[in-house]
């Protein structure tokens, strides 16, 4: 019982702080590229590697960083409460994601390079997708609904680039459980041992 306690409270704090991180980059890039780049028909996006990250360590969690992303997004373009929710509820679509990671494994994603790019690419297709399926469904000319996906495609570097350097460090791509039981049964080191 406690484990589980130890486990539910270490995912807490693990969202928590990948959620603080989620809203922080995303608004800096965001704002980022607003003043710097005004006139420009693309932009970056942090949160479907957030996403993706989240995905990896604890699955279907994923979503709250998913729509957390999306809405901070939304508010920091500063476009308006349908924006929030097209980008919020469209963000959702990622989850369409989470059978493939699950059916390739954590290990995988780490190890195989063009399974973690595709890993990244399809996550930032799915969201990209759920976002222009939303801006339909609220009315949106089908034409600003496929700019919600054309504009987004640097996305797809950033994402790539970052979920690849990801896969390198010890535990950081991988199944917090797992890690958490890799953690626990490594032997400890010797008080006294030299350093």
């Amino acid at each position: 019982m406690q484990s589980q306690k130890s486990v539910a409270q270490y995912r807490g704090i693990d969202l928590f702080l990948l959620a603080v991180l989620t809203a922080v980059f995303e608004t800096v890039i965001v704002k980022a590229a607003v003043s710097w780049f005004p006139r420009e028909a693309w932009m970056v996006s942090a949160v479907p590697v957030m996403t993706a990250l989240v995905m990896v360590r604890w699955g279907p969690w994923c979503a709250i960083h998913a729509a957390l992303g999306g809405t901070v997004t939304a508010l920091a373009i500063g476009n308006g409460w349908q924006q929030v929710l097209i980008y919020g509820i469209g963000n959702l679509a990622a989850l369409a994601v989470l059978p493939l990671e699950r059916k390739w494994g954590w290990q995988k994603l780490r190890e195989n390079v063009p399974v973690n790019l595709l890993f990244g690419a399809l996550t930032v297709l799915a969201m990209q997708l759920g976002r222009g399926a939303a801006a339909l469904v609220l009315g949106v000319p089908p034409e600003t609904a496929l700019r919600l996906i054309t504009t987004d495609s640097v996305t797809y570097i950033f994402t790539l680039a970052i979920l690849w350097a990801a896969s390198r460090p010890e535990g950081l791509m991988e199944d917090q459980k797992h890690y958490l039981r890799r953690l626990s049964h490594e032997p400890e080191e010797k008080e006294g041992a030299p350093e």
